[in-house]
């Protein structure tokens, strides 16, 4: 099986953000298949986040200073980034929901932590995101609250439930 291939650089060059496609691509992903990404930098960032959903990668400078990085599924790791994967599936159906869609950073991190600390233990909040929220899940965890979140089917969209804990 082929790894997909998916060039970035167009969109990183007219000052867009490639990481929705990206994400995109990592959805319409086949089981055991690897992306090959072409960047114009190293992009560590995303190699945690890569990590997170069960990928190694290889990155390799090319002549023109640009990257090629190749993401290979490893074992761990799935779609769906979640603090307790099996529990999600009994929660009651949310208490309320935020559409942060539109929102730039850090202003959905913000009005989520603000929601969830108001609701009640048990309740659940559905947020609805233009990206994938890596910097919220730490701050989740430290509060104790559970999550489970994956891009839509058209990778534009990054869909979050938390379910309110108790902070540890």
């Amino acid at each position: 099986m082929n790894d997909l291939e998916l060039d970035v650089r167009p969109l990183l060059l007219n000052g867009g953000d490639p990481f929705g496609a990206i994400m995109g691509a990592v959805s319409q992903l086949e089981k055991g298949q690897g992306l090959k990404l072409f960047v114009t930098f190293r992009p560590e960032p995303l190699f945690s986040v890569m990590a997170g959903k069960g990928f190694t990668n290889q990155a390799t400078p090319l002549d023109n200073g640009d990257w090629i990085v190749v993401f290979t599924p490893g074992d761990g790791g799935s779609d769906a980034v979640t603090s307790n994967p099996e529990a999600a599936e009994t929660w009651p159906d949310p208490a309320q929901y935020l559409d942060c869609s539109e929102l730039d950073p850090p202003e959905p991190m913000v009005q989520i932590l603000a929601a969830v600390e108001s609701m009640a233990e048990g309740d659940v909040l559905f947020a609805l995101l233009g990206r994938e929220p890596i910097f919220l899940f730490p701050e989740l965890q430290a509060r104790g609250h559970a999550w489970v979140g994956e891009f839509d089917e058209t990778g534009d969209a990054y869909r979050l439930m938390i379910r309110v804990g108790v902070p540890k």
